[in-house]
């Protein structure tokens, strides 16, 4: 079930005399605008004109999904508190306004919150474009209104993002030089034969993207279907084999370590050797890829999940900022020197705070209690005025004796260590590190703990790279080898919301939108 937030708002010039409404849909997961209302309706009051962009604001969200849940959010007390049923409805012309609103959607469908005026500039601005184009002997129109623009409201970006190194460059340079970063063009990891099937190896979990192999297949931009898990993890196996084999030192390139240059999570290459034993190993994990495939048999796009199973707890993924070692690329996990940001990496904590602060969907926060997370999660509650919770469970991979070593150094330093934990995500690091399959395990009873204690909100969890990815696997029903399909940059948001019936949506992966 979808999840929409609806401001709305009205004015009058002279209380009564000319008045308008706005209105604003937007998806309560992303925050992306969906629908904008607004029109001139002649001589009101000001409370007649707010209960008209209330009407609009419901129609609209009815017509993008009748089966969503909807949180209305105004800066009229008397509306909100009027349709939540708290204050009686009084006045004659706004009781057929409040009877009709509350037939759009059933009962317990819709709930009401008073926010700040400051907080309802985009449905204001459109209130006031409607009022201006009746002054002109004219009717408002979409085509032509500049409200988004002029409140700062953030959408989903036209065009995918680009490479996150590029990006976290330009926002060191903007900070020493003073302005305001811009994107990247053209920078990135060096190009890499297409002959060679192997893709750059880069080691620190902290920021870059690795290229792919050429025999990678690109990401449905969509989801994809989710595939029987059982059989799917074995035919997932061999093909990732079959299409990164080579020798056994390009396998080894073929990789970039967890938590770092960019968060892309190792990929490996393979013998042949390697792809049967890969292949047996996900035939041993049918049971628990099983029931991920269950918890994902229904895909989630917008309005498929059944209409009775109330608002779905949503987590919203933020990984935390850079720190000293993302431009060094070296191993980052729970188990090192524990750091802080850099400054690159609070500014991009502020930015993300600027962006869902805007938003206003985020109703707790959760973080790792490691201090990259902590400083994080802080900057960004601090904006939302709301506390911050520490959960063990969020917390990085363990990464052993690799702890603030380069991919290159572990590869000269424990070679056999490194090869066995690119070919099995059952293998531990050097020194007693932590598993892809332990994390997982980990990850799954930290999310059913807080679904059941987050029930129909939205939390913003703080976390890190292996663990967004293990959320977003989970959710998709996918083999672990999807883990090194994604690219996941720091400060990125990502967004996941679970259904009662065990369900689960991934609305959102890798935003970084606001850091641009």
């Amino acid at each position: 079930m979808r999840e929409f937030i609806v401001e709305a708002d009205g004015g009058s010039r002279g209380n009564p005399g000319p008045a308008g409404y706005g209105a604003v849909v937007s998806d309560a997961a992303t925050g992306q605008t969906l629908r904008e209302a607004a029109e001139y309706i002649g001589v009101a009051t000001n409370n007649v004109a707010e209960y008209r962009g209330l009407l609009a604001g419901l129609r609209a969200a009815h017509e993008l999904d009748p089966d969503a849940t909807v949180r209305v959010r105004m800066d009229s007390k008397l509306v909100v508190e009027q349709m939540s049923g708290r204050w009686k409805i009084k006045h004659p012309a706004m009781k057929p306004l409040a009877a009709e609103a509350a037939r759009i959607f059933p009962p317990g469908r819709v709930t009401y919150e008073w926010i700040p005026r400051e907080r309802n500039k985009h449905a204001d601005r459109l209130a006031n474009e409607a009022m201006d184009a009746g002054a002109k002997g004219e009717q408002w129109s979409e085509s032509s209104s500049t409200a988004e623009l002029d409140t700062a409201t953030t959408t989903a970006p036209a065009e995918p993002p680009g490479d996150a190194t590029a990006g976290a460059a330009q926002v060191r340079d903007a900070l020493a030089a003073g302005r305001a970063a811009t994107p990247a063009t053209g920078s990135g990891p060096d190009p890499v034969p297409p002959s060679a099937r192997e893709a750059t190896s880069v080691a620190d979990g902290e920021g870059r993207e690795a290229a792919q192999t050429e025999a990678d297949a690109p990401t449905d931009r969509h989801g994809g279907a989710v595939r029987p898990a059982a059989a799917a993890d074995a035919r997932a196996a061999r093909a990732v084999a079959a299409g990164g084999a080579g020798t056994a030192d390009a396998g080894a390139q073929a990789v970039e370590a967890e938590d770092s240059a960019d968060g892309r999570t190792p990929k490996p290459g393979a013998t042949a050797a390697q792809a049967d034993g890969r292949a047996a190993q996900a035939d041993g994990r049918a049971a628990q890829a099983g029931a991920d495939a269950r918890a994902a048999k229904t895909v989630a796009a917008p309005g498929w999940a059944p209409a009775d199973l109330g608002a779905p707890a949503t987590f919203v993924l933020l990984r935390h900022g850079e720190t000293p070692l993302t431009p060094q690329k070296r191993f980052s996990g729970s188990g090192g020197t524990d750091p802080s940001l850099s400054d690159t990496g609070r500014e991009q904590a502020e930015r993300a705070a600027a962006l869902l602060a805007r938003r206003g969907t985020i109703q707790a926060v959760v973080s790792s209690p490691l201090a990259r997370t902590r400083e994080t999660a802080g900057i960004v509650a601090a904006r939302l005025g709301l506390d911050v919770e520490i959960e063990d469970g969020l917390r990085e991979t363990d990464f052993g004796a690799w702890e603030g070593l380069t991919f290159a150094e572990v590869r000269e330093r424990h070679p056999d260590d490194l090869n066995a934990w690119l070919a099995s995500p059952d293998a531990e690091p050097t020194g007693g590190g932590e598993s892809f399959a332990a994390t997982a395990e980990r990850i799954a009873v930290t999310r059913d703990k807080l679904i059941a204690a987050h029930q129909g909100r939205t939390v913003l969890l703080v976390t890190h790279v292996t663990p967004i990815k293990t959320f977003v696997r989970l959710a998709l029903g996918a083999p672990p080898e999807s883990l090194f399909r994604m690219e996941l940059s720091a400060a990125s948001l990502s967004a996941v919301a679970y259904y009662a019936d065990g369900n689960a949506s991934v609305r959102l992966l890798n935003d970084t939108s606001h850091l641009r």
